[in-house]
């Protein structure tokens, strides 16, 4: 099978934790152990989160005032480098010295026009008490909102349209390349009115460009990995339940919550609804059962209505 890996954010660093590169690779190498499972007879693409290391960049950027601060395209690129560093070295370290690897800087174009422009709501970087982020969006010209009682800076989460190295991936793929691509919800670029590409001030969620990956890519399985094994009703309550498998017309009225498990359940719907193939949700615990079959919430169009544990 050709099976695309979207690993969330705890695959990098579990919520509470300090963000020191030990730690980032200890749990990259919890994630790895399970990858390394699935490989023998199938095809290996894995995407992956970069919000809290974008997020030290911007810290560290902010500690350093003698330039301008690094745009967010930068930012993407350079955690894109760093994180597949440590999947390729993790990951090689438990198969055969024969596996080729390849991490690829994933362009992924926007549309000028998108709502989401008009609409920022993807916080990013430090939090600043009210008068520091007002004075902050008056001279950089920043949308900032609340994050509990202090200010973040936010920016647009418009949708992606089109992963220009999809081309190299599947060239990659045949070669028998694992490729680690699109982290982060890959490098946002769009076309400026003299048709040249340039980066962008925005952050493409990384579920959605996982299911267009997916997608372009004829996968045959997307599998969402993140903390909790399946999606549930009624999240943290007596009377939550697991859900088993959903057809996306049906686990899409469900109305979850947009700043958790809502883009991972669009962006499988998504996959399941355009391919006529399999999307699962999960643990990342749980990957090498998710791909047996045994284990998440499986999403597809084969069976009308949804089915809990």
């Amino acid at each position: 099978m050709r099976i695309v890996v979207a690993l969330g954010g705890n695959a990098l660093l579990r919520r509470g934790e300090p963000m020191t590169a030990d730690n980032q690779r200890a749990n990259i190498r919890l994630a790895t152990e399970q990858i390394a499972r699935i490989h023998p007879g199938n095809q290996l693409v894995i995407a992956h989160g970069n919000g809290p290391q974008v997020g030290l960049l911007s810290l560290q950027a902010a500690a350093y005032t003698s330039v301008s601060p690094y745009p967010l395209d930068v930012l993407g690129a350079e955690t894109e480098g760093m994180i597949g560093y440590i999947i390729e070295q993790e990951l090689g370290n438990l198969l055969a010295f024969e596996v080729p690897f390849a991490t690829l800087l994933t362009q992924v174009e926007v549309d000028a026009n998108d709502p989401a422009f008009q609409n920022p709501t993807k916080p990013i970087g430090p939090v600043y008490t009210k008068a520091e982020a007002e004075k902050l969006a008056a001279e950089k010209g920043w949308a900032i909102a609340p994050d509990g009682d202090k200010y973040r800076r936010v920016v647009a989460s418009p949708k992606p349209k089109r992963i220009f190295e999809i081309r190299p991936i599947k060239w990659l793929l045949d070669k028998g390349s694992i490729v680690i691509c699109a982290g982060g919800g890959g490098i946002p670029t769009l076309y400026d009115e003299n048709r040249k590409l340039q980066g962008v001030e925005a952050v493409i969620d990384k579920d959605l460009c996982s299911a267009l990956l997916a997608e372009q890519l004829e996968a045959d399985l997307l599998v969402i990995a993140t903390d909790v094994n399946a999606a549930f009703i009624d999240f943290g309550k007596p009377t939550q339940k697991a859900i088993a498998q959903a057809h996306p017309d049906e686990i899409e009225q469900l109305g979850f919550a947009a700043g958790s498990m809502g883009p991972k359940v669009q962006a499988a719907c998504e996959f399941a609804r355009h391919t006529g193939k399999v999307a699962v949700i999960g643990s990342l615990a749980d990957i090498e059962a998710i791909v047996q079959g045994k284990a998440g919430t499986r999403i597809s169009t084969a069976k009308p209505g949804i089915s809990y544990v």
